[in-house]
């Protein structure tokens, strides 16, 4: 059995399709991995602001903002580096993803 060239020439339009979909979905679940990332900073740095309106300073941790905030992520997904520096000023906020990349 032999392969002609107007089969070989479908053949291989048909790999370039799917391998550039492929790519096409890896390069939208990236997309969409950083913006997780940029939400759950934001939701962190929200109730933060939150806190500091209402109380007049900062919390010293993430556990005040989950118990009067109802501050809530996934923490089996991300880890989220909360570093407060005094209590009238915004702390530094940091979020990675377990095991992956880290927002910027």
């Amino acid at each position: 059995m032999s392969i002609n060239k107007k089969d070989a020439a479908s053949i291989l339009i048909f790999v370039a399709l799917i391998a550039a979909f492929v790519l096409l979905v890896n390069n939208i679940t990236n997309k969409n991995s950083g913006r997780e990332l940029q939400i759950v900073r934001d939701a962190v740095k929200n109730a933060a602001l939150t806190c500091y309106a209402v109380e007049g300073m900062y919390p010293d941790d993430l556990q005040y903002l989950r118990d009067h905030y109802n501050l809530s992520f996934n923490e089996e997904k991300y880890h989220v580096f909360y570093e407060p520096l005094a209590s009238n000023l915004m702390p530094s906020i940091k979020v990675a993803e377990r095991g992956g990349k880290m927002d910027k």
